[in-house]
């Protein structure tokens, strides 16, 4: 259905799924800094970083499956848009509503509007998708994009965070 698309997926799921795999390595090299007072910000911050990679390389292991239909494609990716929503929608309100955290603006940015944005966009693919719209491939390719850059702005913020609020001997 896809055809033309493949390489293009198995790159980003590459990707998607290599910084998956670091992300649990930078825990592990941080977990001695990271205790009970950090998992607040773990859960704002650490976890919608893997969940934006785990999210781009479920879209992609979706995509590549050759026996779907338009429909149950785009009904896949809407129900993964749904959960995105709902996931991102609640570290929006923690870190804009309830300002759990003091983040400057480009935090903001990226650890919630962006996301809810691509969700959003992942969402109006889906229909796109079911609805057959030739459109609906540069869509989710576009949300793809946006959620692996975002993910990795987000991890390189996150090691610097953690280089220099790391106790010196």
């Amino acid at each position: 259905m896809l055809r033309e698309w493949h390489d293009f997926y198995v790159l980003v799921g590459t990707a998607s799924a290599t910084l998956v795999g670091l992300m649990f390595v930078s825990a592990s090299i941080g977990a001695n800094f990271y205790n009970e007072s950090h998992s607040g910000a773990m859960k704002a911050f650490v976890t919608p970083t893997v969940v934006s990679f785990s999210s781009a390389l479920v879209v992609c292991v979706l995509v590549t499956i050759p026996s779907h239909s338009w429909a149950s494609l785009g009904g896949l990716l809407g129900v993964g848009a749904l959960l995105g929503l709902i996931y991102s929608g609640r570290i929006l309100v923690a870190l804009l509503v309830s300002r759990r955290f003091a983040v400057d603006l480009s935090d903001s940015l990226f650890y919630a509007l962006v996301p809810v944005a691509a969700y959003a966009a992942l969402a109006a693919a889906a229909v796109l998708l079911y609805m057959q719209s030739s459109s609906g491939p540069n869509v989710v390719a576009a949300v793809l994009l946006v959620m692996l850059l975002a993910g990795i702005r987000n991890a390189w913020d996150m090691t610097l965070w953690i280089m220099l609020n790391t106790p010196t001997k």
